[in-house]
């Protein structure tokens, strides 16, 4: 019987694939460690347009990941960490002459059906659509220690491959490919014992190449230029039911989407004033236990606002028992779509584990919206750069940090921590925080906040990095325009470039959970 569906598909990867692609890395380099879903999630919201899958009878047999860069930089002597970010893509220049190729895996029993060859094809095609001066890729020599003693060096080992001395399916394919080598690459993969850590810089040729024409610039994978944000200082006051609490929220939803906002962020422990409704004394431990009851019927209700204001809601957080019976501090976010994701904080503070007993998280990963990809760093959680870099080499464009903090100076340790993010990893931050009193609710006694809106600090964003705040200790909301293009200006042609001179070479984050 004839098929009607094709048994060998290409495609450019999407979300939807990560797994998948994880699973074909696995079987594909058993001896080394894969690409974990932050990576795979990094390629794709840094140029998703560079990475292609191959399907066999709907299963990812073939992936490869690809770049654009300057050629300048590419000739330079380099090693895959420091190329690749880490193995993030975030060395990705949106208007690099050239693309670079830093990975291909094909499934070992689907060898001899050309997946390799489909892969190639699919950057060759992507260099000549975007008029690019050729594709830089960096081969392996997987047969170079078994025979080191014979050949010497690396140079020589290409010698005997090219005079067919050695048999080198790999280097042939390259060759075969009409790529030719440029150089070798000391310590290139130091984990490539088979290579002995060596790399051949090798080099294709675009032939339709045309240096008269204007190359094609991209840009991040957002349907929106201009992103308005609207952070709500939120007040604590005693309610008397669970339909007063949402009837608060439902205003400032109303509001944010009356002014047309893409976004609306409420704070951290925004959901404390339900404790107010029983209106008893109980133990800090006791009482956010208490709290975690109102949790789906808080999630359900807010979902509905988010379809029915066609808005992002970013639900500050609330208490949470998860399947260890542990609480946690957990932020959800509701998109205009219908979908909802959440985040819990990684970090409780010292009084958070003393007096309430939370737990940390231990998984930290973006959320694509229909703005670009976003990030939700829960109040303490900003004060460790890691993780907003952790965010950032997966395309994180906003970072969200729902805060509430009792005095100035716990304020200003956020506020501080915020503008460093902003700076350091070239993103927006957005802070909400609450303001009044909640007398009888333990721990949540007094509030102190200035919501604000934090930009990068250079010519494009506004003078003092604050594209808007709001008065202390006042309940109001603040709303602001923020342009995704002049972040990736910023991040190319500004005059710091914070994420692009990152020194690979001596530092990086090693994320070690999932």
């Amino acid at each position: 019987m004839k098929s009607k569906d094709p048994l060998i598909t290409l495609k450019v990867a999407s979300e939807s694939h990560i797994d998948g692609i994880i699973e074909l890395c696995k079987r594909v380099y058993p001896q080394m460690p894969p690409y974990s879903k932050a990576h795979i999630k990094g390629h794709l919201n840094h140029f998703q347009q560079g990475q292609f899958i191959v399907e066999y009878m709907g299963e990812i047999v073939g992936y490869c990941a690809t770049f654009r860069v300057a050629e300048e930089k590419v000739l330079q002597d380099h090693n895959w960490r420091e190329i690749t970010g880490g193995g993030y893509a975030t060395q990705h220049d949106p208007v690099g002459d050239c693309l670079y190729g830093f990975e291909v895996c094909v499934d070992p029993k689907l060898r001899g059906k050309r997946i390799g060859n489909r892969l190639y094809q699919a950057r060759k095609d992507l260099c000549e659509s975007l008029n690019l001066k050729g594709v830089y890729i960096v081969g392996r020599m997987p047969m170079f220690k078994k025979n080191l003693k014979k050949v010497g060096t690396p140079e020589n080992y290409v010698s005997f491959v090219k005079n067919k001395k050695i048999r080198d399916s790999t280097l042939l394919f390259q060759f075969r490919n009409n790529f030719e080598i440029v150089k070798v690459l000391k310590d290139y993969l130091p984990i490539d014992d088979e290579s002995q850590g060596n790399g051949l810089l090798m080099f294709y040729a675009n032939s339709k190449y045309r240096p008269d024409i204007n190359k094609q610039g991209d840009h991040f994978r957002t349907q929106k230029t201009n992103v308005r944000i609207a952070t709500v200082q939120f007040k604590q006051r005693k309610v008397s039911t669970f339909e007063g609490f949402i009837q608060n929220v439902r205003y400032f939803v109303d509001v944010a989407s009356g002014y047309n906002s893409d976004f609306v962020v409420f704070p951290e422990w925004f959901t404390m004033q339900l404790l107010s409704i029983e209106n008893e004394p109980m133990s800090p431990a006791k009482s956010l236990r208490h709290l975690s009851q109102y949790t789906d019927r808080m999630i359900e209700e807010i979902q509905k606002m988010s379809l029915k204001f066609n808005i992002n809601i970013i639900g500050g957080s609330t208490s949470e028992v998860d399947d260890q019976n542990q609480i946690t501090n957990t932020s959800y976010v509701f998109l205009r779509d219908g979908t909802v994701h959440k985040q819990s904080k990684i970090h409780p503070t010292p009084n958070e584990v003393y007096w309430w007993g939370l737990k940390g998280d231990n998984q930290l990963h973006t959320i694509e919206t229909d703005c670009g990809t976003i990030g939700v760093l829960i109040c303490y959680d900003s004060e460790f750069p890691e993780l907003a870099r952790h965010l950032t080499n997966q395309g994180m464009l906003i970072l969200f940090v729902p805060f509430c903090t009792d005095e100035r100076k716990s304020y200003m340790r956020v506020r501080y921590s915020c503008h460093a993010r902003a700076i350091e990893n070239q993103i927006y931050v957005v802070m909400s925080g609450n303001v009044g009193n909640l007398p009888g609710v333990e721990n949540m006694d007094i509030q102190y906040a200035q919501s604000c809106i934090l930009t990068p600090c250079d010519f494009a964003f506004a003078r003092d990095g604050i594209a808007a705040d709001t008065s202390p200790n006042v309940e109001t909301v603040s709303i602001a325009d923020l342009n995704m293009h002049d972040l990736l200006n910023a991040r190319n042609t500004g005059t710091v470039r914070n994420l692009k001179d990152r020194r690979h070479d001596l530092y990086n984050i090693q994320w070690l959970k999932e």
